[in-house]
């Protein structure tokens, strides 16, 4: 009876197992920016997710981000609304016909994630820093807006754009936070 006790134990404090994102406490945040140094910053909240915890330790999973949910945090008012129906256009990531982002990550190990992230039905593989600390995972995700369709201003593919070209390069910060 102890052997099985004892296995039981082992096996327990191995196991894998599935969470969720805490979206109550979970920090999304983007930042965009043009040639000129100006940028601007906002949030996102997950709508759903499937992460793999194995060991303790993050190893993989999904995260369902809702685009409908896309903030801008520096703008106020008439500009604020401006810039996210902006956002949500074709020019950028056409909410209507695709109203999520979708992270999957394949494989977490030694501080870095890799995965694939889909925006707009479009794929592209990611790697990025990913940290514990405080109950938490942390980080950053940059990303190409170009890959997925997004070109807008884009000087790799517009000529004479001057201090109008928009950076292809999206970062979103991260500050995660599971339940079981």
């Amino acid at each position: 009876m102890k052997h099985v006790v004892a296995l039981w134990v082992l096996l327990c404090s191995t196991a894998a197992f599935g969470a969720t994102v805490d979206a109550t406490r979970s920090v999304f945040t983007w930042t965009g920016s043009k040639v000129t140094g100006s940028f601007h910053t906002g949030n996102l909240s997950p709508v759903s997710s499937a992460i793999d915890v194995e060991n303790g330790r993050l190893v993989g999973g999904t995260v369902v981000l809702d685009l409908r949910t896309f903030t801008v945090t520096d703008l106020q008012g008439r500009w604020a609304v401006k810039f996210l129906t902006h956002m949500k256009s074709t020019d950028f990531f056409d909410v209507a016909a695709h109203p999520t982002a979708t992270l999957t990550m394949t494989a977490v190990a030694n501080g870095r994630a890799s995965g694939t992230l889909t925006i707009r039905g479009k794929s592209a593989p990611v790697t990025f820093p990913v940290a514990e600390r405080n109950g938490g995972y942390f980080g950053s995700m940059v990303f190409d807006r170009t890959k997925f369709g997004m070109i807008y201003k884009s000087g790799n593919f517009f000529a004479d754009l001057g201090d109008k070209v928009i950076n292809d390069e999206v970062k979103v910060d991260f500050e995660v936070y599971l339940v079981e």
